[in-house]
């Protein structure tokens, strides 16, 4: 079982070039960083989690460019997103971005996807919520053939561009790994196994009943099973959970860290190590 990362980039935590420094030295498989470019201040969608909005959905520094400083002083920790809130994105511009990044990095990105949960900062992209799932869809469709094909366009409902140029491709082809983060459900699953590597559920992975279905799902598809990543992102510090993971067939999980100054992370940083630890014992 390999161990990753999560944290929300931050002006007040660690720097991203310093934590993956670390985290590169403890021996982390993946470090991944949420996005939120803005949180308006009359807000009207309640947090997911309950309670008051943590400051570091306010404070994000972009994942790209702290991917990019990740990327300059490491040499094998994956570096992604958890995750790229496409729909409020420009899909030629995001190809771009993922493109130059796992170019620079020699093919270290991982893309985690999700369709949002925030109306207000969605709307404020112009974003209509309701079309948001058929959105990434399309754009996630036009960005695979700007990384595949050397000439590509695109001709959908929400997502229009002449046949174009667009280098560097990613060193990883067709495409890096694209990981869709979200709730299980039938319309998840659909798009998990059309246009996506796997699903990155948030926490944990349900029941039997819930990988069946996206088994099935895959099975309708005329894909593999098999072939359907499962990335658990922020999954429980527990030793026996991380042990079933493994014995479903999961080979990575993704332990959350705390937006905080050096000091407070570098000790769960090791805290987590004794556990990565424990799991090869």
């Amino acid at each position: 079982m390999d161990l990753g990362l999560s944290m929300f980039p931050t002006d007040t935590a660690i720097p991203p070039d310093r934590l993956a420094r670390e985290a590169e030295a403890r021996g982390f498989e993946s470090l991944f960083f949420p996005e939120h470019t803005h949180i308006p201040v009359s807000r009207r969608t309640p947090y997911p989690g309950g309670g008051p909005l943590p400051e570091e959905y306010a404070r994000s520094i972009d994942p790209f460019v702290a991917m990019g400083a990740a990327a300059a002083v490491t040499s094998r920790i994956r570096l992604g997103t958890a995750v790229c809130l496409v729909a409020q994105r420009d899909p030629i511009v995001l190809a771009k971005e993922v493109a130059s990044v796992d170019h620079l990095s020699g093919g270290r990105v991982v893309l985690g996807i999700g369709y949002g949960w925030n109306v207000d900062e969605m709307e404020d992209h112009g974003v209509v919520p309701s079309s948001r799932r058929a959105l990434v869809r399309e754009k996630v469709l036009a960005m695979k053939g700007l990384w595949r094909d050397e000439v590509a366009g695109f001709e959908g409902e929400h997502v229009r561009f002449e046949p174009s140029w667009s280098w560097p491709k990613p060193v990883q082809q067709p495409h890096p790994p694209i990981l869709i983060g979200g709730g299980p459900g039938p319309v998840l699953f659909r798009h998990v196994v059309e246009y996506a590597t796997g699903w990155m559920p948030l926490a944990g992975v349900g029941s039997r009943d819930v990988r069946a279905a996206l088994h099935a799902a895959a099975e309708d598809a005329g894909r593999d099973p098999a072939s359907v990543e499962i990335v658990p992102v922020w999954a429980r510090e527990d030793k026996e959970t991380l042990e079933h993971y493994a014995t479903l067939g999961i080979t990575r999980a993704v332990l959350g860290l705390p937006a905080a100054p050096t000091d407070k992370v570098l000790p769960i940083l090791d805290r987590y190590r004794k556990l990565m630890d424990d799991l090869a014992a």
